[in-house]
């Protein structure tokens, strides 16, 4: 008995700006404010594996693990082995359209994060690209439902992950969400 695939179309509608704070391959190289945002091409766009990570991160607070609370863990092993999100670089839209560097109004949001040494706290002055609502993100999404996992509380997270948790970085304060279809 083969396990029960589920594909729908999914539409996160932004509460909250989204911040980025693209990586750039080493610790050494730091980027341009502008340059830490995700492209193909001029269209600004956000990996799946982002909205993967929402799922199935245990290192940080995941979607999951607000949701789930106690026993997260194996709901989001499930989320990262029965889940698939396409396309891999999924683009951002306003009002039906393609949002591209020069479209889409960027921002750089400044803030100052604090960073424990033993019991000391330094300061780490943060500029980030900071993109305003409204946003979307449209993909599919497609789920091999387990005892773990099943589209029932595959949405929940989406939907509760969204508000409480968000996407992109500085997460719970930036990058809200709510789903607006899921068909």
């Amino acid at each position: 008995m083969g396990l029960k695939k589920i594909e729908r179309m999914v539409t996160l509608s932004g509460l909250t700006p989204i911040l980025f704070d693209r990586y750039s391959g080493n610790n050494k190289e730091q980027l341009d404010v502008m340059d830490k945002v995700y492209l193909e091409g001029k269209n600004l766009v956000l990996p799946s594996t982002n909205l993967l990570s929402f799922l199935s991160a245990m290192n940080t607070e995941s979607a999951t693990q607000r949701v789930i609370g106690r026993g997260y863990k194996e709901v989001c092993k499930a989320a990262l082995s029965y889940v698939t999100i396409e396309p891999y670089l999924i683009h951002f839209t306003r009002k039906g359209k393609d949002l591209s560097v020069e479209s889409a109004g960027l921002e750089v949001h400044q803030a100052v994060a604090k960073i424990m040494k033993g019991k000391l706290s330094i300061p780490n002055p943060k500029e980030r690209p900071m993109l305003s609502v409204p946003w979307e993100l449209s993909f599919k999404l497609s789920l091999l439902e387990t005892p773990e996992l099943n589209e029932v509380l595959l949405r929940k997270i989406f939907e509760i992950g969204g508000s409480a948790v968000g996407i992109g970085t500085f997460r719970g304060v930036f990058g809200k969400f709510t789903v607006t279809q899921w068909e």
